[in-house]
């Protein structure tokens, strides 16, 4: 066999070629054939382009999206109206009269923010709850970083929403006293979001468990009863009920304020969604994680702290974190007992007659700082399960 023949035969094989001069050479290995999804090309061809139907559809909505995206760039950029200028009987909306139908009038946000963002909160006063939100979204970002997750997380919770109250009602320190009643805009929504989930968070734990609570058959009913009443009336009702029920059972004289009851409210409802969600992820988990935890010799609650809770909690993410952005949305329902949150601060703001026909604009910012929130929740979800699934791979 020739030394040519041999080569041919080697690098079929993978193996060393031999050089001229007898030293062998590194190996050739081949680079695998690329898959025919892969890169954006390959995707767009599998999902997009895959046969003559699906290229219509494809081609159609591609026009379609992009002379919707043409016609609200020129609405809501190239002809807007930024700024009106200001009168000695009020702003001169001639520039937003005349771009109507044409361009939008975001001189509207200029001109309603504060009371959007802040509801009637004191106008000198507003750069309190201005440092309420950050706060709010410092306290977010520092509880999705898992290298906080440490039993010091509890006192950045405790310490950042007492500085909240003290911000909001003041009183104190100097700062003027708010009654809660003038409160309104983005800190109500975020003080009924964040208190509502974490404390229905950790009930809804308690009443999961509750329920599969064989050998407590009290417990076990009750649970049962509270799940099953809560998911079976609306939000409104419960807000209803909380805002002109409760005060009738309370001791003369004790009538706590609009924004505790509604609290109250929005807990004991999220706990019973929260608590199906969680009784799914303990139903579940193999039984072999219970056998095995029984077999170590744990007691119920060591045996739940540290083996059962915190897998079946990462096998409902999902479901958990919908659940939250549900609620997150929810919380403009409290309108219905006077309540001035971020969607309701929107509306009222358009009393005014000047204003009213650019709701358009205020309902699209709106829009645009809730699906903000609700989106960065989604998006930490994702990747918090992702990376929860690399883990248990290893």
């Amino acid at each position: 066999m020739s030394q040519t023949t041999t080569a041919k035969i080697s690098e079929a094989a993978g193996d060393p070629v031999p050089s001229i001069a007898g030293i062998p050479a590194a190996p050739i290995t081949r680079a695998p054939p690329l898959a025919a999804g892969a890169g954006p090309l390959g995707w767009a061809r599998t999902n997009l382009f895959s046969s003559i139907p699906s290229t219509i559809v494809t081609l159609v909505l591609l026009i379609l999206l992009a002379r919707w995206a043409t016609e609200f760039v020129n609405w809501a950029i190239l002809h807007a109206v930024w700024s009106v200028p200001n009168t000695a009987t009020g702003p001169d909306t001639a520039a937003c009269r005349d771009a109507k139908g044409i361009g939008a009038c975001w001189a509207v946000i200029s001109e309603k923010y504060r009371f959007i963002l802040f509801g009637r909160y004191l106008y000198e006063e507003q750069w309190r709850p201005a440092i309420v939100i950050v706060l709010f979204i410092g306290l977010y970002v520092v509880s999705a970083m898992r290298q906080f997750w440490r039993k010091e997380l509890i006192l950045i919770w405790i310490t950042t929403l007492t500085v909240v109250g003290v911000l909001m009602w003041g009183g104190v320190f100097g700062l003027t006293y708010v009654p809660q009643d003038s409160w309104g805009g983005l800190p109500i929504t975020l003080i009924l979001a964040t208190f509502g989930l974490a404390c229905a968070f950790p009930l809804s734990i308690l009443v999961a468990l509750g329920r599969r609570a064989t050998n407590l058959p009290a417990i076990r009913v009750l649970c049962t009863v509270y799940v099953e009443l809560i998911r079976g009336v609306p939000l409104i009702t419960v807000l209803f009920m909380a805002s002109v029920m409760f005060p009738l059972f309370m001791p003369a004289g004790l009538n706590p304020d609009k924004l505790l009851r509604a609290q109250v409210a929005v807990i004991l409802f999220a706990a019973a969604y929260l608590a199906e969600v969680v009784r799914g992820g303990l139903q579940t988990l193999p039984k072999g994680q219970y056998e095995a935890a029984d077999a170590l010799g744990l007691g119920y609650w060591h045996k739940t702290a540290f083996i059962i809770l915190p897998q079946a909690l990462r096998l409902v993410i999902p479901p958990l974190v919908n659940t939250f952005i549900g609620f997150f949305k929810d919380t403009s329902l409290v309108l219905i007992i006077g309540l001035f949150d971020l969607l309701t601060a929107g509306k009222v703001a358009m009393a005014d007659l000047v204003w009213q026909p650019y709701s358009t604009e205020v309902y699209l910012v709106l829009a645009a700082i809730y699906f903000a929130f609700c989106y960065v929740m989604a998006r930490y979800s994702r990747g918090l399960e992702q990376g929860f699934s690399r883990s248990t791979k290893r």
